[in-house]
């Protein structure tokens, strides 16, 4: 339910405010006893990080594994300031990992506890998404998004280009406050 007067923002979890990579090196090495590094994995697909759960994906089947996820640092504090200005839309595509719905709301309710079910979208394809701003890690979800696209730098997404990239929280907050500096420019 978008609020009006306020600019919305559709916010992407796994890789955005969770972090998928640090889960998929602890299980990594619990499953198959293998050590890596978010260094090591830098560039590389999926598949190409962790090949020897590339045929089965076993570790993202594994329950628990959504739900035990850490917050990316900055997170929290960020979308704490966003929502006092923004309309904030947690949407991931979920529905690929049907296991993973339950432990994903769950997992919002501890970390992110002022984002309301209201606005949490949990789907399976993107493109429907009509926001002002998307802040995801994949460019199949950014290609598509109908306001600005914002990418946050992940280990998979190193060799693409065509969006504004970004590293940190920090540097998320600090565009928006030049955002808000633009829009009011242009109201004056």
């Amino acid at each position: 339910m978008k609020t009006q007067g306020k600019k919305s923002i559709a916010i992407d979890m796994d890789g955005v405010i969770a972090d998928v990579e640090a889960q998929l090196i602890k299980y990594y090495e619990q499953v198959y006893g293998v050590k890596t590094t978010k260094e090591a994995i830098k560039g590389l697909s999926g598949a190409d990080a962790f090949p020897l759960d590339a045929a089965t994906r076993t570790m993202i089947y594994t329950p628990g594994f959504f739900r035990n996820l850490e917050v990316i640092p900055g997170a929290v504090e960020a979308l704490t300031i966003l929502k006092d200005k923004y309309e904030l839309y947690i949407v991931s595509a979920a529905t690929e990992f049907p296991l993973s719905l339950f432990e994903k709301v769950e997992w919002l309710k501890e970390h992110f506890p002022f984002i309301t079910w209201h606005n949490i979208v949990l789907c399976g394809d993107k493109s429907i998404i009509d926001t002002d701003y998307m802040i995801d890690d994949h460019c199949k979800n950014l290609n598509f998004c109908k306001g600005k696209a914002i990418m946050f730098d992940a280990h998979h997404n190193q060799n693409e280009a065509g969006h504004a990239r970004f590293f940190s929280w920090t540097e998320i907050l600090e565009y928006f406050e030049q955002e808000e500096l633009k829009f009011a420019e242009a109201s004056n």
